[in-house]
C-alpha cells in the first residue's frame, strides 16, 4: 500500500508541476477591503507572508495577520472561526476533520498549493557523501523500524575518518506540532519513535541555523531553508544510490522525502467565499503567486492542478 501512494504521488508531482510563468496572471478587482488571518504551519510561514504582503499592495485597504505556530494549529482556527486559512505542511488528520465537521456539518477544503521536499542537513565540512533511510532511522529513530538493528551515535559509526570518529552526533527536527515532524517520522523513520536527544526546535530556519552553529549536528527541515553554513546530503531509500534534493529529482518523484504544501479553507459547499476570501485564494493560484512559492525556494504547481483546486471552492478558472 505504502508504494502505491508513493508512486501516486510521483504520478501526481509529475503532471501538476510546472513553470510559474505558466500560470494566468492575476487581475485586480474593485471593491477588495478587510481582513485576511491565517494561522498554521511555520513551513509556510515564509511563503504565506509573501502571499499577504503583495496581496496587500495589490489592495491597500486589506490588513494581514499571519500566525505561524506549527500545522497542528491550523485545524482548530478554521474550526473556531479563528482564522480564515489553515497552512499545513501535511494533509488534515482524520480526528481533526471530524472536529471540524461536528462544528460546521461538512468538511474543511483543502487546497494543494506548492510542492516541497524535506532535507537533511550537516555542517557544511562534515565530509558525509550521504545517508540512506536505515541509517537515517539508526541516528534518528529509538524504534528503527526501518530495518537497522543498532543505533548510530557517532560519526565513526558512519565511517568518517579519525577526525571524526570520537565526535557523537548531535540532532536537531522540528516540535510535534509540526507537520514537518509528523511528515519525517511516518516516511523516514517507518512510523517509529524519535530518540529523547533530538532537539525540537519551534521553526524550520531555527532547526537549520542549529546544525550550522557545531560541526558534530545533524538536522532534517524544509530543503528551501539551506542557509551557507550546512550542507544538504542527498540521500536513498537504500544503499548508497543517493538522489539529490534537485528541482529535477523532486518533479519527478526519485527524490524520496517531497510533499505536497496545503492550505485548508472554511467553504461551505453551497455559499460563496467572501470577496476577500475568493481573490487571495486566485492570488495564489496565479503567476504572480506561484513566483513567490518559487522565491521562497520551494516549487510552483502547474495550471492543470491550479485549475483543479480552485473549482473545489466554485472558482471559475475560464
Amino acid at each position: 500500500m505504502k508504494l502505491m501512494l508513493t508512486t501516486l504521488l510521483s504520478s501526481l508531482v509529475i503532471s501538476f508541476s510546472v513553470n510559474a510563468n505558466d500560470l494566468a496572471d492575476y487581475r485586480k478587482v474593485p471593491g477588495i477591503t478587510g481582513t485576511l488571518t491565517s494561522v498554521g504551519s511555520d513551513t509556510l510561514a515564509g511563503m504565506t507572508t509573501l502571499w499577504v504582503e503583495e496581496f496587500k499592495q495589490l489592495y491597500p485597504s486589506v490588513n494581514g495577520q499571519v500566525q505561524a505556530s506549527g500545522s497542528s494549529t491550523a485545524p482548530p482556527a478554521l474550526t473556531e472561526r479563528t482564522a480564515q486559512f489553515g497552512p499545513m505542511s501535511r494533509p488534515m488528520r482524520n480526528r481533526e476533520i471530524e472536529a471540524f465537521e461536528r462544528q460546521h456539518g461538512y468538511k474543511p477544503t483543502e487546497l494543494r498549493v506548492a510542492i516541497d521536499a524535506i532535507g537533511i542537513f550537516v555542517h557544511r565540512d562534515n565530509p558525509i557523501k550521504g545517508l540512506n533511510f536505515a541509517q537515517l532511522d539508526s541516528i534518528f529513530s529509538s524504534t528503527m523500524r526501518c530495518g537497522a538493528t543498532t543505533p548510530i551515535l557517532t560519526w565513526a559509526e558512519l565511517g568518517l575518518d579519525y577526525q571524526w570518529a570520537k565526535r557523537s552526533i548531535q540532532l536537531f527536527g522540528r516540535n510535534s506540532v509540526s507537520g514537518t515532524y509528523g511528515y519525517f517520522k511516518n516516511n523516514a523513520l517507518c512510523g517509529g519513535d524519535f530518540k529523547n536527544s533530538v532537539n525540537e526546535q519551534p521553526g524550520s530556519a531555527s532547526v537549520v541555523q542549529s546544525v550550522a552553529s557545531a560541526v558534530n549536528t545533524i538536522g532534517y527541515s524544509g530543503v528551501g531553508y539551506q542557509v551557507s553554513g550546512v550542507k544538504l546530503l542527498p540521500i536513498a531509500k537504500q544503499g548508497d544510490d543517493y538522489v539529490q534534493a534537485s528541482q529535477k529529482n523532486i518533479l519527478s518523484g526519485k527524490y524520496p522525502l517531497s510533499r505536497y504544501l496545503y492550505v485548508y479553507v472554511n467553504k461551505h459547499p453551497s455559499k460563496p467565499l467572501s470577496p476577500i476570501e475568493r481573490e487571495f485564494i486566485r492570488f495564489i493560484f496565479s503567476a504572480q503567486g506561484q513566483d513567490l512559492v518559487e522565491k521562497d525556494g520551494y516549487i510552483p504547481i502547474s495550471p492543470a492542478l491550479a485549475q483543479h483546486e480552485l473549482e473545489k471552492v466554485g472558482i471559475a478558472t475560464k
